[in-house]
């Protein structure tokens, strides 16, 4: 296993399998679906799939780290860095909480999960 899968993996375990932004479960390949096996058949959505989100992005100088990493859904991981300036992680956890709790974040990629609303 690489050194960031490494990473990756570790962090999602010490973060219990949630999300470092939204906290919904996600799951790896290492893993398999275990984590989100509950209740569920099949495969599950590849929003949650589990990423190695770099807290300070590569692009400005952040390493693959320990420190500079967390485990993070593809949905969250992607959506912070499609904006033209990327939040900083303590303001876009904020920001995603705020929405989950107002039922407004991954609604159409989790049918059935009790997030309605729109994204």
């Amino acid at each position: 296993m690489k050194a960031l899968k490494k990473i990756r993996h570790r962090k999602m375990l010490a973060q219990e399998g949630r999300c470092y932004y939204c906290g919904l479960p996600m799951w790896d390949e290492a893993n398999g679906y275990s984590l989100l096996a509950a209740g569920r058949k099949g495969r599950p959505p590849r929003a949650l799939q589990c990423t190695a989100e770099h807290l300070l992005p590569r692009s400005e100088g952040g390493a693959d780290t320990s420190e500079n990493i967390v485990a993070a859904c593809l949905f969250c991981n992607n959506a912070r860095h499609r904006r033209k300036q990327p939040p900083s992680p303590e303001i876009y956890r904020m920001h995603v909480q705020r929405r989950m709790a107002a039922g407004r974040w991954l609604a159409a990629y989790l049918p059935g999960t009790g997030q309605g609303g729109s994204r």
